[in-house]
Order: C-alpha cells, then structure tokens, then sequence
C-alpha cells in the first residue's frame, strides 16, 4: 500500500466521520421538536437542582487521576506497533506458510512472504541469498524472522518494565488513593513538631473579710 493510499484512506474516514456528525446534527435540528420552557432552561446537575454558583474549584485530585490516566492510556497506544511487526515476524516463522518456492531452477519469495514483509516496511523483498537453494533461503528467512520477533519481545519487555516502575512509583507515592491513609510515622512527626500552649497563669484575686 503506497502512502498516498494511505493519506487518502485517512481523509475518507475523516470526511465521512465529519458528514455522519453534521449530517446528524443538521437532521435533528429539523425534525426534533421544540418547546422550550423556564424549567428546560434551567440548569440540569444530575437531576438535583443546582446549588451554589456554576464557578467552583474542583478537588485537585480530579485532575491527578486524570492526568495519571491519559498518562498510562496514551502509552499503551505504543503496544499497537509492536504487536504489528511480532505478529508479522510470527507468521514468517510459521511452518505451514511457504516462503520460499522453486522457479526456474532459482528459488524466490512466495506471494504471502512478499506481502508480509511488506507490511513490515521492506520495499523490494528478495530471497537472502540469491545464489543458494530453496531449503537454504526459507532457513534464512525463518532464522531473520526468528530474531526479529525475540528483538520484538527484549524491546516491549524493556517497554514494558518502566511503565511498571512508574505505575509502582506512582502507587507508593499514594497518587492513587482517593483519600491518602496517615501512617504512623507521619503522626508521630506531627507529635513531636506540635508544641502546646503554656497554660494562662490567672492572677490570684485577694479576699476579703470582715476583719480586713
């Protein structure tokens, strides 16, 4: 697939996606009913009536489990591309596929092998060893597809070992506690800076008797 096909696949679907959402806003305003009320304009918050003005400070731990989400959600997008060239490194080690056929006494690619490393960014895929036989080449190429697919699975190990440091530093940080626990280190810290007030010393008031 030649990337100007690409390019025009993507504007296909973006187009169409485009005139789905517009086609479908432009019919609803046109068929759906309108009948609006005081009550209709007033603001909806779950069914309650809203309290309070509409400008309020969230928890600032919204924003750390969402940031911590698109973190991690955006890094397993990485994971797409690898399962594309292991999966493809795989199916060339397959033995029921045959990549290697016998034409005219030389030994060349078979159509399935052509397109898989095609998929797999080689422009002109060619038998490794152009002067040797069919056996010779399919080992080859069984061998090359072999170490691709370890190099494939050393490079997510490697991938996937820091996203697991930084999920378990984010973790024992307590970023993912919705109410972070006191531990008793912490209270004891607490204790020991918390100094207390000397008590009030109340002047003493002199009494009075019938003899003074």
């Amino acid at each position: 697939m030649s990337p100007t096909s690409i390019v025009a696949y993507l504007a296909l679907f973006a187009a169409a996606g485009f005139l789905f959402v517009f086609g479908s806003l432009l019919l609803g305003r046109f068929l759906r009913p309108k009948s609006p009320t005081a009550m209709k304009r007033e603001i909806y918050e779950c069914g309650e009536p809203a309290v309070g003005s509409s400008f309020v400070q969230f928890d600032l731990r919204f924003y750390v489990v969402a940031l911590l989400f698109i973190i991690f959600d955006v890094e397993m997008a990485f994971f797409f591309p690898w399962a594309t060239v292991f999966g493809k490194a795989a199916q060339l080690m397959d033995p029921s596929l045959t990549v290697v056929v016998d034409s005219q006494g030389g030994a060349k690619l078979s159509a399935a092998a052509q397109q898989k490393l095609r998929e797999l960014g080689v422009p002109e895929p060619a038998v490794p060893l152009a002067d040797k036989g069919v056996a010779e080449n399919e080992q080859q190429l069984r061998a090359g597809s072999r170490q691709l697919a370890l190099t494939a699975m050393v490079d997510i190990g490697v991938f996937f070992a820091v996203l697991l440091v930084g999920f378990a530093y984010v973790w024992y940080r307590g970023d993912l506690d919705w109410v972070r626990a006191v531990t008793p280190t912490s209270v004891e810290a607490r204790r020991a800076d918390f100094s207390p007030p000397e008590p009030t010393k109340i002047p003493s008031t002199p009494v009075l008797t019938p003899d003074s």
